[in-house]
């Protein structure tokens, strides 16, 4: 596995590099894990960064610390460190930093939507100390590398199952003391838009109903989703128009006509247009792909694009 840096382009900081997850198939199987050493020199970055991706780290060995965006904190092994795509963080002054890393898209939790959020919680902090969770949450890594290593029958559901069972124990590690602080505006507004648009059918709303469903104006809208997650509404709206349509193709048999009017489109071409513009697939190329899978996960990456998020 293989960490690279490139040059921010104009929608990224001009002075903090954007990592992506490249594995083979990424449609598919956008989920990596290993050592730090098999991941790659960069997965100890000392220098601050943003991720695409979804990264939690199982820290347990080493001297230094994890900063995330802005916050310092003394590595004290065993603990998790979780980055979810957008954040800042770096390791300073490593000394012998060892453990797991996990990787992931939004992909990996077609199965799970909730843990987005949680995963958002979790992200609040540096770092999770494990306490009594750490010898669970240690085995259930070393069983989750087995599996994306050896690939038998059924291997992808159980990563799923794995990864969900690491969150839930990763928020039961959390101590009272430990927990997010009390959101601000724009970010309780940005997770008010954020639920509202990924409830069945919320993909099909605007910009302006959404705004009037949320007692505020498009454009107070408009500022305070953009100051708290650095995207637009619309841009949001279609993450999750993909998202769903991702669903449907990989979980369901309706046709293309079908999808793309579950997902928020009347016209089938521009739908499939739209779709190969967000995710470089047709929607028949990405239901063939699922349906076809012949990733092998002992070939992974971590790299950056060069065309930025």
């Amino acid at each position: 596995m293989d960490v690279r840096r490139t040059t921010p382009t104009p929608r990224t900081a001009p002075d903090l590099p954007l990592h992506r997850l490249q594995v083979p198939l990424p449609h598919v199987l956008p989920f990596a894990i290993g050592s730090f050493d098999a991941i790659g020199p960069l997965s100890r970055a000392t220098f601050p960064h943003r991720h695409s991706f979804h990264e939690i780290v199982l820290v347990t060995g080493g001297h230094g610390a994890h900063v995330l965006d802005l916050v310092h904190r003394p590595l004290a092994p065993p603990q998790l460190c979780v980055i979810t795509p957008g954040q800042v963080h770096h390791w300073a002054d490593l000394e012998g930093l060892a453990g797991r890393v996990v990787l992931f898209n939004e992909d990996f939790l077609l199965g799970h939507p909730q843990d987005l959020a949680a995963l958002r919680a979790l992200a609040t902090r540096p770092a999770i100390v494990l306490g009594e969770q750490a010898g669970a949450i240690a085995g259930l890594l070393a069983d989750m590398e087995q599996e994306y290593l050896t690939r038998a029958p059924g291997y992808q559901g159980v990563l799923r199952a794995s990864l969900h069972i690491l969150i839930v124990r990763a928020l039961r590690a959390c101590t009272p003391d430990d927990r997010p602080a009390v959101p601000t505006r724009p970010a309780e507004l940005a997770a008010a838009f954020t639920r509202l648009i990924a409830k069945p059918g919320g993909v099909r709303h605007s910009v302006a109903s959404t705004a009037q469903e949320l007692g505020v104006s498009p454009g107070h809208l408009q500022t305070l989703v953009k100051q708290a997650t650095g995207r637009t509404p619309g841009g949001l709206i279609r993450r999750q128009q993909t998202l769903e349509a991702k669903r449907l193709l990989a979980c369901t048999d309706l046709t293309i006509r079908q999808v793309a009017k579950e997902a928020g489109f009347a016209d089938p071409a521009y739908f499939c247009r739209f779709f190969r513009r967000e995710t470089g697939m047709t929607p028949g190329e990405f239901r063939a792909r699922v349906d076809g899978n012949h990733h092998d996960p002992r070939i992974m990456s971590i790299a950056v694009a060069p065309d930025g998020p």
